[in-house]
């Protein structure tokens, strides 16, 4: 199965990512199934059907009923029963920050990405942010609070990034990927607005220094035969070229689309000394939040090229990162299946845990709740 859509602000991107995949499927091998998740949380399912890129631009109720009806939840578990896997391609929240995950392990259902704590972790900047201080990664300094603290005390807010932060700041949801509701500011004025707006997108706001004329330099990692490998490095445009979401996926012109149609570099130019810096930093990473999957990890450098800053980490990269992988010798259908070979591996770890413990604790407890012998 590839789960794609969902109820997020990056369902377009989900989209692109999910349909990617069944593309690249290697069909001799595997019978795919689509199972699309409209912004309203509901599924639906056919490869036939689904398989029209179109039929996206213009999705309504009225218009998806030719599709195929949607699911109720009787259906929908038997469904997904059928299914010796599920690649889940879904970006940002209930996709990507591990309820779909849960919602999987509830049914058995192996699934590739990281788990419900690591993709919780990756999913939340504030929470990924104090995992990364607390291994001693290199990590530019940063403030938090909630829309409510905004709401009730923007003036003490303000304060705090002037005094604690240097200008330019980013501000963004604490839950949020591609660019959606992010912003570079460079004065107070427009710090004001941008907490406006990156409000609006989750409860949770950061506000993170900024390098001037800074590079981004990332790397993606994926577990093979229980050994965390590291993709080729790559540069792409310049922070100051700030992306907005359409600049990373609606002006995006290519046969694939997304990702890997923007400008960079590949292989980034960095030293041997600095590319096995950002390598070990990337595994670490990957086995302190116990990812699974592919992940991509995003640095900073400063405008010297001297200093090295970890960023964040992306648990289901935009079109899963295959442009780096090819640089490896791994094209988008092996990668693939590699992420569906760790799957069931993972699903094989969890089962392999003991999860039932005979007790005889209920033995004594009373009607009412007491320890003592049963009363009737």
């Amino acid at each position: 199965g590839i789960i794609y859509g969902g109820k997020s602000v990056e369902h377009e991107v989900s989209i692109i990512t999910g349909l990617q995949v069944y593309e690249n499927l290697d069909k001799s091998k595997y019978t795919p199934e689509l199972i699309y998740i409209d912004k309203d949380g509901d599924w639906f399912f056919g490869e036939k059907k689904l398989k029209d890129l179109k039929i996206y631009k213009n999705w309504t109720k009225k218009c998806a009923k030719q599709f195929q009806p949607s699911l109720n939840k009787k259906d929908k578990k038997n469904i997904l029963n059928s299914l010796d896997a599920v690649i889940i391609a879904c970006h940002g929240n209930y996709g990507e920050d591990g309820k779909l995950q849960s919602f999987l392990e509830f049914l058995d259902i192996p699934y590739t990405s990281s788990g419900v704590v690591g993709s919780a972790s990756g999913m939340d900047k504030i929470v990924m942010k104090s995992i990364f201080s607390g291994i001693d990664l290199p990590v530019l300094p940063y403030i938090w609070f909630t829309r409510h603290d905004w709401i009730e005390n923007s003036d003490e807010v303000i304060k705090k990034v002037r005094y604690t932060l240097d200008y330019p700041v980013f501000v963004k949801p604490a839950n949020l990927g591609s660019s959606i509701g992010i912003s570079m500011v460079n004065d107070e004025k427009d710090l004001i607005n941008a907490i406006d707006v990156a409000s609006k997108y989750d409860y949770r706001i950061i506000v993170e220094k900024g390098v001037a004329n800074s590079v981004e330099i990332n790397c993606s990692a994926i577990m093979k035969d229980n050994e965390v490998l590291t993709s080729v490095l790559e540069e792409p445009v310049r922070w100051e070229k700030f992306l907005s979401f359409d600049d990373k996926y609606i002006n995006a012109n290519s046969k694939t689309k997304g990702m890997g149609s923007m400008g960079r570099k590949i292989p980034a130019e960095v030293t041997k000394e600095q590319k096995e810096h950002i390598e070990n930093y990337t595994k670490q990473i990957y086995k302190t939040m116990d990812c699974c999957g592919v992940v991509r990890v995003d640095y900073l450098m400063d405008e010297s090229r001297e200093h090295v800053y970890v960023n964040e980490i992306n648990t289901i990269p935009g079109s899963f990162s295959f442009y780096l992988w090819e640089h490896n010798d791994l094209p988008f259908t092996k990668l693939i299946d590699v992420l569906i070979e760790e799957a069931l591996r993972q699903a094989q770890l969890r089962k392999d845990k003991v999860l039932k413990y005979d007790s005889k604790i209920l033995d004594n407890l009373t009607r009412n709740g007491k320890q003592g012998g049963c009363k009737r």
